[in-house]
C-alpha cells in the first residue's frame, strides 16, 4: 500500500526523527498561473488554501480539522516510528506533539520545566529532553529549524524568520543545551531567496541585530551583502532579494552545530506542495495553511 499521508521523514538518529509535513502529498498539485480560464483562477484565488494537512488554528481553518490534522500526524508519525522500530530491533513510541504560539521573537519554552497549560506558550522555539515525545514548528515560508544533541539526548525546534534571526533565536536555543557535545541540525522547507524580496529596510534590520547578537562570524557580516543579499530584478533600488536559509545556516556554523544534509531542495514559495504565506498574498487568497516541521524522540515500549 503506498503511502499518501502528506509527510517526509527526513532523518533518524538513535531514538530520535525528523519529519517535514506539506500540504498536499502529490505532485500534481495544480499551480495557479496554468490553471484554464480566468473565471477558474479567480475561483481559486478567492478559496482559502487549506491543502489537505493544515497545522496552524490560527488562520481561520475550523479548529477541529486542524485539532483532527495534528491527531493524524501523531498517528502517522508512530506508524512511521514502528517502522523504524523494526529496522533497528527497537520499538518505540510518541505520546505527544508539542506546539506553541510563535511570534518572531526569541523566547524559548522549556518543555522539561515549564507546566503543561489550556494554551500554548507564545515562543519561537522549544526544548526538552524527555523521550516519547515532539516538538512542532509551523511554518509557510520561514525557516524551520530542529536540534538533536546526541550525549543529552536534548531536542530543540526553531522557527526562524528574518525577525527571529535578527534577534538571536538560533543563538539562544543553543546556549539552552545545558552538556557539551556536538549538536546537530536540519534546516526543513522555506522560502528561497529567488522568491524572497524585501525592503532594503529588512536587509538593515536583520544585520543590525546579527551585528548585535553576534549571531555571525566577522567575516560573514563583514561580506553580509556578497553572502545574503541580491537584487531585485524589479526596477526598483529599494527592493532586494535576501537568502534566509543560507544566513540561518551560517548563524548555526556560528554556533558550532553541525548542519545535517545541507539547505533545503525545495522552496515553500515555488513548490505548491508546501504552504506559503507569500504566495497567498501574491494570489490575493484570503488564507493559507501552516505546514510543519518535527522532531520526535521515541520512548522505549518495554
Amino acid at each position: 500500500m503506498i503511502n499518501t499521508f502528506p509527510m517526509t521523514l527526513l532523518a533518524q538518529v538513535d531514538d530520535v526523527a525528523v519529519f517535514q509535513t506539506s500540504a498536499f502529498s502529490s505532485d500534481d498539485t495544480p499551480h495557479i498561473e496554468v490553471l484554464g480560464s480566468k473565471k477558474e483562477q479567480a475561483e481559486e484565488k478567492s478559496r482559502a488554501d487549506y491543502g489537505e494537512l493544515n497545522l496552524g488554528l490560527h488562520v481561520k481553518d475550523n479548529a477541529t480539522s486542524v485539532l483532527n490534522n495534528r491527531m493524524r500526524l501523531l498517528a502517522a508519525i508512530n506508524e512511521q516510528m514502528t517502522d523504524i522500530s523494526f529496522k533497528n530491533e527497537l520499538c518505540t513510541q510518541v505520546k505527544s506533539l508539542h506546539w506553541v504560539s510563535q511570534v518572531h521573537g526569541k523566547h524559548i519554552y522549556d518543555v522539561d520545566a515549564t507546566a503543561l497549560g489550556m494554551e500554548p506558550m507564545p515562543a519561537d522555539a522549544i526544548i526538552s529532553q524527555q523521550q516519547g515525545l515532539g516538538l512542532a514548528i509551523m511554518t509557510a515560508d520561514c525557516v524551520p529549524i530542529v536540534l538533536y544533541q546526541p550525549t543529552s539526548g536534548q531536542i530543540a525546534a526553531i522557527h526562524a524568520g528574518w525577525q527571529g534571526l535578527a534577534c538571536g533565536v538560533i543563538q539562544a536555543t543553543v546556549q539552552r543545551f545545558r552538556e557539551s557535545g556536538p549538536i546537530s541540525a536540519w534546516i526543513g522547507v522555506c522560502i528561497s531567496q529567488k522568491n524572497y524580496e524585501v525592503g532594503r529596510q529588512v536587509r538593515d534590520q536583520l544585520l543590525a541585530g546579527c551585528v548585535e547578537t553576534q549571531s555571525l562570524i566577522e567575516a560573514d557580516i563583514e561580506n553580509f551583502d556578497q553572502r545574503y543579499v541580491v537584487n531585485s530584478e524589479a526596477d526598483n533600488a529599494d527592493k532586494l532579494k535576501l537568502d534566509l536559509p543560507k544566513l540561518a545556516a551560517d548563524q548555526l556554523k556560528a554556533t558550532g552545530v553541525t548542519l545535517v544534509d545541507g539547505l533545503p531542495e525545495h522552496c515553500s514559495y515555488a513548490d505548491n506542495r508546501y504552504y506559503s504565506y507569500r504566495r497567498q498574498t501574491h494570489l490575493n487568497q484570503p488564507a493559507t495553511g501552516r505546514m510543519a516541521l518535527v522532531i520526535v524522540r521515541g520512548l522505549s515500549a518495554f
